[in-house]
């Protein structure tokens, strides 16, 4: 704690009291935005967590199919197979308003769809453990985005919850008890000045009572 460098006058202390009493209500609208951020902070850790459990597992299933295509099929034949896909996709990026946080939202766009196969080769000469493979992709692949999203999410929020910690703790630990301090040290001085200036004062008269033989 530290008394601020100012002059001990009474504009200076109304002055220091308003931004003290700006400070205070900073602080609480503050320690309230951290507290509700942490809260949607960790729902936001738990999607997250259920999505990325999710993802992975489908992942590990579609990579298991790959391998068990690749196993029964020619290896010219499969890269052949799957060089043309039929679907393109799209990310189109929009923004919502979390806590002040404008954070990411993820929307696939389908550019293109050809309606007559679901899958980018012939059925005839491939195997069925890659059609598996290539469905379990198409089924993980919206799943991939919102994880994506939910992620960028979670480390946004995180670096604001920490730039907002920081500027709680500067307020509560360094602006407010400095504040109080010069304030108590203006006080003390302008109490101090005013019994000095009556002690003068009582001093004067008695001086004059002297004089006049009173």
């Amino acid at each position: 704690m530290a008394v601020m460098r100012v002059n001990p006058t009474r504009i200076e202390l109304s002055s220091l009291k308003k931004r003290l009493k700006t400070a205070t209500q900073g602080h609480k609208l503050l320690k309230d935005k951290r507290d509700e951020m942490m809260r949607r902070f960790v729902e936001v850790v738990r999607q997250n967590r259920q999505l990325r459990i999710e993802v992975e597992a489908e992942l590990e299933s579609a990579l298991a199919d790959f391998v068990m295509a690749r196993a029964s099929m020619d290896t010219a034949a499969l890269e052949t197979a799957i060089l043309m896909p039929t679907r393109q996709i799209g990310i189109e990026v929009h923004r919502r308003n979390v806590m002040s946080v404008n954070v990411p939202e993820l929307e696939m766009v389908e550019e293109h769809h050809d309606d007559t196969s679901s899958y980018p080769y012939g059925l005839l000469g491939t195997s069925g453990d890659l059609d598996e493979a290539i469905a379990a992709l198409d089924r993980v692949l919206a799943k991939l985005v919102q994880l994506a999203e939910v992620e960028k999410t979670a480390n946004m929020l995180a670096d604001e919850i920490e730039k907002t910690r920081r500027r709680v703790n500067a307020l509560e630990y360094v602006m407010i008890p400095d504040l109080q301090d010069t304030i108590r040290y203006i006080t003390m001085k302008l109490d101090e000045n005013e019994r000095s200036s009556l002690t003068r004062l009582m001093k004067v008269k008695s001086m004059l009572a002297e004089r006049d033989g009173v």
